[in-house]
């Protein structure tokens, strides 16, 4: 442990810190004082059903009844119960505000922008409410959504809970393919879509590929099309059973939302795994966890307050959205971005942060790295007076991209690094407002999640690689994966590795400061001559090279071995020479180790990724082993895979 941390709290803000005022009133409750997180942390995993029903109190969870079980251990441990008797309704505790003040604010790209008070969120879920009823839409019935990151989308998803609705979304840049390998799975009885979207200054039209869809869903009995950069009349009569928003709401008087207060362990929405190496899997999550993990995250976690603005650069594919949508129970006003991040400029979202005062910025590890690769600094161009917090998930964060946003961005920020998943809606570990953020490193556990590495024999380790693994139960564990009536598909994702221990497939290192290193995913650790070594520290070399845009890391079977292949893509008009390939490989070993260093380099024009942004390992190398890639519908860019096929220097 040498040198200093990038960034402290001051006292003024550890004193203002929700995180503060929690732990006087659990030192009040529970007869135990904490003077830091780390004490805290260590009471919420000890004694989670008095840290659990402490954080509900302290949150005020609005609730028919609370019931007296907190927690309701058993083996195996995915079958442990939160709140097994109590009743509520997540969108209930969303919408608790019903005033003139703004909810939701919306940019797309810079073409459209509105606001949407909570009062007239109230009256679109009340409005959307009553249609999905009058519909046919029952408690149970799943609504599926292909829709932008705007406001009717979050109206959707509340309408659709308060009448006990199970809600899925993705994107609207996902292929007929991608759409039809998830809600084809579901069963949907209601589509909600939008009629075009804009990316990158352009507009793409939804018809077609909505029709396309829709012949393959059978029970879908209504199509509800929005309008937002196309024609929603036009829309509506080209595709089946379709109908405009305006239409399908037309007649519902207004009035206030009413809640069915279900049990904690409802359904409240269906997300995916990536599935870049089959069909996806149908993650159920329950509400009631949903609800009680987003406010510890938020309200503590975050130090999210009511009336901060609270942003996430986001697609409704991504959980990220999921997560950003929980902030309205915290009481935050949530910004919301649709488009490109770098349309009609890479200064886009940080004027939307000024111009709208942004407190808390959330986005991804990649946008922060494509930034910094720009030269432009946005401390020079841009005030960011209210910013106080910047997020970053979705891949490792690099040291460099530490330093950038402490350089470049704002000095006194808390940069929150974040790791979790769509398994679990939410985050293992995380930042903190109290404790100090050191270069590279993740701050540390979430509250309430026991959080452990483990070597290969189950043993927890520190100062080494591992597998990031949880040991105790959580509220936002999976309630169950749709179509998994045994629970074996389950059981075999997260509890197969490590007997009735979560195993999240990252691998992890927990730091001297007691904080966590994730160097990629466990499926994608590479190993030659038997070591493991994490993608992401590769990624970390590699990308500090300025010609650099991206690369990707595989390991190849070769001559009874792995050996290391490294792809790169590099600035227009930049050719990797041997002067420029002797500069990474030296990188490499000098900022991580000899056995890092690949033992081949290629160029390629592009790196396929996922949806939400995250390179796609596996599909790459399943292409250069001659394997097929299942499910192409799941990558952003499916056609980038034909670069990796029949490549002449891995066969030498």
């Amino acid at each position: 442990m040498t040198g200093k941390p990038l960034w402290t709290p001051s006292e003024a803000r550890v004193r203002g810190a929700n995180l503060s005022r929690f732990m006087a009133a659990l030192a009040c409750r529970s007869g135990e004082n904490f003077a830091t997180y780390d004490e805290l942390l260590a009471f919420s995993v000890r004694s989670p059903d008095l840290f659990w029903d402490a954080l509900w109190d302290f949150c005020g969870v609005l609730a028919g009844e609370k019931g007296r079980t907190v927690l309701a251990e058993a083996a195996p441990m995915r079958n442990a119960r939160f709140y097994p008797e109590a009743r509520l309704s997540y969108a209930e505790n969303l919408l608790r505000r019903n005033d003139d003040e703004p909810a939701l604010i919306f940019w797309g790209e810079d073409r459209v922008k509105l606001t949407w008070s909570w009062a007239e969120l109230n009256r679109t879920v009340a409005r959307l409410q009553r249609a999905f009823a009058r519909a046919g839409v029952a408690k149970g019935d799943r609504i599926c959504a292909v829709v932008p990151n705007h406001p009717m989308a979050i109206a959707g998803l509340l309408a659709a809970n308060s009448i006990g609705a199970i809600w899925s979304s993705c994107s609207p840049d996902f292929g007929e393919r991608g759409i039809l390998d998830r809600f084809g799975q579901i069963e949907p009885k209601l589509l909600l879509t939008c009629d075009a979207y804009d990316y990158g200054g352009k507009t793409h039209a939804m018809t077609a590929k909505i029709a396309a869809v829709l012949k393959e869903l059978p029970t879908v009995s209504t199509a509800v099309v929005f309008h937002y950069t196309g024609d929603a009349q036009v829309m509506a009569g080209a595709i089946p059973h379709g109908v405009t928003f305006d239409d399908f709401v037309r007649g519902e008087a207004d009035g206030p939302v009413s809640f069915a207060r279900l049990p904690f362990d409802h359904p409240l929405y269906i997300l995916y795994s990536s599935g870049t190496t089959g069909i996806p899997k149908c993650i159920v999550h329950r509400q009631g966890g949903i609800l009680l993990k987003h406010l510890a995250e938020h309200v503590l976690n975050t130090d999210v307050k009511p009336g901060d603005r609270l942003f996430y650069f986001t697609t409704c594919g991504w959980m990220m959205w999921n997560w950003l949508v929980s902030g309205l129970a915290a009481g935050a006003t949530l910004l919301l971005y649709d488009g490109s991040p770098f349309h009609p400029s890479e200064r886009i979202l940080f004027d939307y942060a000024d111009a709208e005062g942004m407190g808390l910025f959330g986005t991804s590890a990649k946008y922060i790295d494509a930034l910094k690769k720009t030269g432009w600094q946005p401390k020079d161009t841009h005030r960011l007076t209210a910013l106080r917090s910047m997020m970053s998930t979705g891949s490792p964060l690099s040291d460099e991209s530490f330093d950038f946003v402490y350089s470049a961005i704002k000095s006194d920020l808390h940069l929150a690094s974040i790791s979790g998943g769509t398994d679990i809606c939410g985050c293992f570990v995380g930042g903190n407002p109290l404790s100090p953020v050191w270069r590279g490193e993740i701050q540390g556990p979430m509250l309430g999640m026991a959080v452990d590495v483990f070597d290969d024999a189950g043993h927890p380790v520190k100062g080494e690689k591992g597998e990031l693994v949880c040991t105790r139960p959580f509220p936002s564990m999976p309630v169950m994966f749709w179509n998994d009536p045994d629970g074996r598909k389950y059981h075999a994702a997260y509890f197969e590795r490590f007997d009735n221990i979560w195993c999240h497939g990252d691998f992890a290192e927990v730091t001297g400061h007691g904080g966590i290193i994730i160097h990629g995913r466990s499926d994608a650790t590479l190993n030659p001559g038997g070591v493991r070594i994490g993608t992401a520290e590769i990624y970390a070399q590699v990308e500090r090279i300025p010609e650099v845009l991206e690369a990707l890391a595989i390991g190849q079977d070769w001559q009874g071995d792995v050996r290391v292949v490294l792809f790169v893509r590099l600035k227009d008009g930049v050719r990797l020479d041997d002067a420029l390939m002797t500069r990474v490989k030296r990188e490499i070993r000098d900022g991580a180790s000899p056995r890092h260093v690949p033992a081949r380099i290629i160029q390629v024009a592009d790196i396929p990724r996922t949806k939400s942004g995250k390179i796609t390992e596996l599909a790459v190398r399943d292409i250069v082993h001659g394997r097929v890639v299942k499910n192409q519908e799941a990558l952003a860019n499916p056609e980038a895979l034909k670069l990796y096929e029949n490549i002449t220097e891995l066969k030498k």
